[in-house]
């Protein structure tokens, strides 16, 4: 009689174990689908160059109409934004004689716990201009040519960092460091 009172018990013991985890897990998937609905549906009134818009977190830090102001570009060239990596916005130009795949201006701005406060790149070297950080010279020969295609920028921010890739066949050298002063 014993031996079934202690099956009894464990077999008890089990089920309350089991639905004290279970239960609250499940209560808590429940409640959290309301708040699932009420988030802001994803941007749909873009001009779109790829198969998802841009975040608007994302380019509120670095938004297209700044590239029209600092690098000559217009709704004319503007082919459209691309969203589909996270925490990244590119804006696609249409440029004679060029491909699609060279004619960017790309925006990335993750959120991180610890943000450098100047960049630490093995390949180039910054200088400060204005508030942010421009890729000034290739540390080595075959980081020249990159460097020669695009003008990276860099901007520190609280619990976030902003990256600016901009093809020179968008935005001359010049002209990227007015982009700078656009970077929130």
């Amino acid at each position: 009689m014993s031996h079934r009172k202690m099956m009894l018990g464990l077999t008890l013991s089990a089920a309350v174990g089991f639905g004290a985890a279970y239960i609250p897990a499940r209560v808590h998937a429940q409640a959290a689908k309301p708040a699932a609905a009420l988030a802001p549906a994803a941007p749909t009134n873009c001009k779109l160059h790829g198969k998802k818009c841009c975040d608007p977190a994302i380019t509120a830090h670095f938004p297209k109409d700044a590239v029209f102001k600092a690098c000559g570009q217009s709704d004319a060239t503007y082919l459209g934004e691309d969203g589909k990596e996270k925490d990244t916005c590119k804006y696609v130009f249409k440029i004679a004689g060029e491909k699609e795949d060279d004619t960017y201006v790309q925006v990335y701005a993750p959120t991180q716990k610890e943000v450098l406060p100047a960049p630490n790149d093995p390949f180039f070297s910054y200088k400060k201009v204005g508030k942010a950080y421009m890729a000034d010279k290739a540390k080595s020969p075959k980081s020249a040519p990159m460097l020669a295609a695009q003008t990276g920028l860099y901007m520190p921010g609280k619990g976030y960092s902003v990256t600016v890739t901009a093809s020179t066949k968008v935005c001359t050298k010049e002209q990227a460091k007015k982009l700078s002063s656009s970077m929130k």
